[in-house]
């Protein structure tokens, strides 16, 4: 199969599941025809899939992230010992283990096409990871808790783990509980990382931007956080921050020197 053969036997597919779309018309535009499969995996429950659909999925996915081009955690350089500053798609990332801000439902988000971190890393993992989300989900019994974090394989992304923490929600005024929130969720992951012998970790700022925790405060907590936890456990687990805002790289650069 073609990439675009791919592309339009996975929309059909998903079209088959869904009756109210069963009709629709598939658009010739390609990158239509992109925004519409993307939005077909955003609004999918999690549910079992037939192998031949995982196999096309698994191709088409790993085609679109060897497009975009993989960035290799062995090709940048530490700005100090064990710490690194990257700017760009945490999706595209060769690394142990990513970080994903996630809600405490932790399916991901189902808003067709939308900008946030998780609606991207649900979208080029594939269906299997919502399925993985919710399994875990279920045999919890309830929402994951602000500040915790669960494990995932990673599937179609280039790195092996998907680390989903819950950071906090700020409505109005920015409170001491909300740091202490913010700064747990950076420490579960590491403490989870470490569980699962993960060598390599990549966070993304979590809780700001859709959950409204200020940015420069953020980054403070966050390398705070990481420089205590390598202080108290003498971890040598490699640890990149991540950042896709301009506004975000010049903080973490001044707060890394």
């Amino acid at each position: 199969m073609t990439q675009t053969e791919r592309r339009l036997y996975l929309i059909k597919e998903l079209l088959r599941e869904q009756p109210r779309y069963r009709a629709m018309d598939i658009p010739a535009d390609i990158q239509e025809q992109k925004n519409l499969l993307r939005s077909l995996f955003n609004i999918r429950m999690p549910k079992p899939v037939n192998p031949e659909f995982l196999k096309v999925q698994d191709e088409y996915l790993q085609t679109v992230t060897a497009e975009k081009g993989v960035t290799d955690i062995e090709d940048l350089m530490p700005l100090q010992e064990g710490i690194y500053l990257w700017q760009g798609d945490i999706t595209t990332l060769r690394c142990d283990a990513i970080v994903n801000a996630a809600n405490s439902q932790m399916l991901g988000c189902f808003c067709p096409c939308h900008g946030c971190i998780d609606n991207a890393i649900h979208t080029f993992s594939g269906v299997q990871l919502r399925m993985a989300c919710a399994d875990l989900m279920r045999k919890q019994g309830y929402e994951e808790p602000t500040g915790s974090t669960k494990i995932t394989l990673a599937y179609n992304l280039p790195c092996r783990y998907v680390l989903h923490t819950v950071g906090p929600i700020i409505q109005g005024r920015l409170t001491k509980k909300d740091e202490e929130l913010l700064a747990s969720c950076y420490r579960s992951c590491l403490e989870l990382a470490e569980k699962n012998h993960v060598k390599s970790i990549a966070f993304c700022c979590i809780s700001t931007g859709e959950f409204h925790f200020p940015n420069k405060r953020a980054a403070q907590i966050a390398v705070e956080t990481v420089k205590e936890n390598k202080r108290h456990t003498n971890s040598k687990m490699k640890v990149i921050f991540n950042v896709f805002k301009e506004i975000d790289w010049r903080i973490y650069r001044e707060l890394l020197g």
